[in-house]
This record gives structure tokens, sequence and C-alpha cells, in this order.
């Protein structure tokens, strides 16, 4: 997708680190991830998961490990799948050192519940060991007790300070290979977190608003915490957290680099909410290009709007336009060349068909 000349966002240059294969920061595209809700145990299930999140574009999935059997299962898991893999470890270090072992590309940790210095210490041997990277997770609902006593309640300062305890501890035992996440499931005060973290240092960071919600309300949560952020030219990659299929956490993060034009996956449709003048059923037009349409992966821009309003003009800025016309004589434009009149019936079949041709490899 084109990127006119005054959305380009200036991103802030951080170090680049490595997740397996991926590399996060620096010049790096902003990767997009997403995590499993499969019981780990069930390895046929779970692969099963990462590769329908890899289909739908995810380049980095995080795995939960909250028990020995999970970490043994990881080694099963990771045989069969080719995207990266992150360990997520609460509390139990001896699961991030395991998980380590079994071949995990990124040790998940939580500085606030994972225990004593000690405990990292071990963790980043670990990963020392297994030429594994680490992501410092800090979350507003898991703060250590000593940062919680001395700010009395989450805040950004607290987040931060967290960070910058685990970045020491790290740097200190000559560990460089990790990314950080200031997390919070309140939008302003993750972002003023994430801001003050992106002043004071150069580690690639993950963003998200945790425990965004559902489908709907996590999306939108997420849109305006993450977007703020990537506009300001923070953040490195991205998983946007949602109580529904991880698929749509996927669908979401691309949604979103889609609309600040950062990165482009699959078909952008235009498409206008519909009024007394469409021509034709857009919204339920739209719905069934959405599903007919979900498998195309190269970009490609489509618009579809009911009258002559705006249709002409955005089908000039598209390279498949639909604009509805009276009497049942629909428009359909060719990178914005009028193309051929399209009665309401054939609508669906002609563009999809349209778009297939366009998109092949």
């Amino acid at each position: 997708m084109e990127v006119r000349p005054h959305r380009i966002i200036k991103r802030k240059i951080t170090k680049k680190v490595k997740v397996g294969n991926i590399s996060v920061g620096g010049d790096s595209p902003i990767s997009v991830q997403s995590m499993t809700n499969t019981l780990t145990t069930d390895i046929k299930a779970t692969i099963e998961q990462i590769n329908s999140l890899q289909e739908a574009g995810a380049e980095i999935v995080r795995v939960s490990c909250p028990d020995k059997e999970s970490t043994k299962a990881l080694k099963s898991i990771i045989k069969e799948v080719s995207v990266p893999i992150v360990a997520d470890i609460h509390f139990h270090y001896k699961r991030a050192i395991e998980a380590a072992d079994m071949g995990a590309s990124c040790l998940r940790i939580n500085p606030g519940n994972i225990g004593t210095k000690q405990r990292v210490l071990e963790v980043i041997k670990a990963a020392k060991d297994n030429d594994c990277s680490i992501r410092i997770g800090v979350n507003a609902g898991s703060l250590d007790s000593k940062l919680l006593e001395k700010y009395k309640e989450p805040c950004p300062e607290a987040l931060v300070e967290s960070a910058q305890d685990n970045i020491k501890l790290l740097e200190d035992n000559d560990f460089f290979n990790f990314k950080i996440s200031v997390k919070s499931s309140d939008i302003f005060l993750t972002v003023k977190a994430y801001k003050k973290l992106s002043d004071i240092c150069d580690y690639p960071l993950h963003l998200g608003v945790t425990e965004a919600g559902g489908l709907f309300t996590g999306s939108i949560k997420s849109s305006i915490g993450i977007g703020q952020l990537l506009m300001e030219g923070i953040g490195d990659t991205i998983r946007v957290s949602l109580s529904s299929d991880p698929v749509d956490e996927i669908k979401a993060g691309y949604e979103i680099l889609k609309s600040l034009g950062i990165r482009s996956r699959g078909v952008n449709i235009i498409s206008c909410p519909s009024c007394a003048r469409q021509a034709f059923p857009v919204i339920e037009t739209v719905k069934i290009l959405e599903r007919k349409l979900a498998h195309i992966k190269k970009p490609i821009n489509l618009s579809i709007i009911g009258c002559v309003v705006n249709g002409p003009g955005e089908a000039a800025q598209t390279e498949i336009g639909l604009t509805g016309g009276g009497q049942d004589s629909n428009l359909l434009y060719l990178s914005g060349v009028p193309h051929t009149k399209v009665p309401s019936s054939e609508i669906i079949e002609k563009i999809v068909k349209l778009v297939e041709e366009k998109t092949k490899d």
C-alpha cells in the first residue's frame, strides 16, 4: 500500500534483537504476534492453533508454560512449527530454564512474580546457554510489592522503575538480547509508561494494552493505545490482547498497522456506512467480501461505495473500486479508470474474481 508523504511516521530506531529467525527493533518491520489459548500439554491442538495463527500472519507466537508438563510438551511443539515460540513464564523460574532448554526462541518473564534476583540470574544463564532472547514483561497488575509500597498504586513511574531495575540486572550480567513491555489495562497508564520508557532507553518495545476485553471493546482500546504510540514512532512488535479467537488478535494487529500506513497485508476495504442513496446493499456486500477474501495475503486496496457522492473519488485511490449507480448499473473501476457496469446480483462474484486475479503470485 502506498504511503503518502504526510502520513510517514518517523520511527525511533532501537537496538535489534532476535526472536528465533525474526528480528525485532532497529529497522526491522513491526512484527505482529499472539498467544495460544490451548492447553500446552495438548500438543496436537497447540500445534494446530500455532499453524492457524501463522497462516493469519503471526510472526511470533507465545505459549504458556505453567507447569513442568507444559515445558516438556514445548519440545515436541517447537519441532512441528516454523514460527518462533515465546515461552510465557510466571512464578516458577525453573519453567523458564526448562523452556530455554526445550528450544524456546524467547522467554517472557514478569519481574514482579518471577522471584528473587538469584532466580532471575539463573534464567539469564539459561537464556545465554541456549541463545534465547528475553522479554521483560512488566504488568500493572503484578508489580513488585516494594514498588507498590513506594508509589501506593500502579502508575507510569512504577512500571518504568520496574523495567529499569530489570534492565540493569540484565546489563550487569552481560545480557542485551531483550525487549521490554510495560502494560496495563488502562490506556492512559499504558501510553504514559511506554513514552517514559522510550525516552530513557533504546531497547525494542513490545506494545500492548493488556486484558483489553472482548473482540469489539478490546480492539477499540488496543487501537487507541497501540495506535497512539505507533504514531509517535514508538514500538517494535505488537500484541492485541483479546478475549476472543487468537486469530482475531492477528487480524486486529494488522488492521492497526494498515490504518497507519506502516504495514499492509491482505485486502484493505474502504467502504461507506450506507444511507438512503445506496444503490446496492453496502453493509451486506462488505460482510460477504470480507469473508470471501479473507484468504488473500498480498496487499490490495478495494473501495465499495454505495453512490456517486464519494464513489468515483475513492475509486481513484484504489486498485479496484465499485460505485453504486441507478437502475442497477453500478460502475466498476480498475486503478481509478471506469471499467464496466455491474448489476447488483453480480457484484460479489466479479469483485472476488478480480481481487484473486490481481493478487496472484
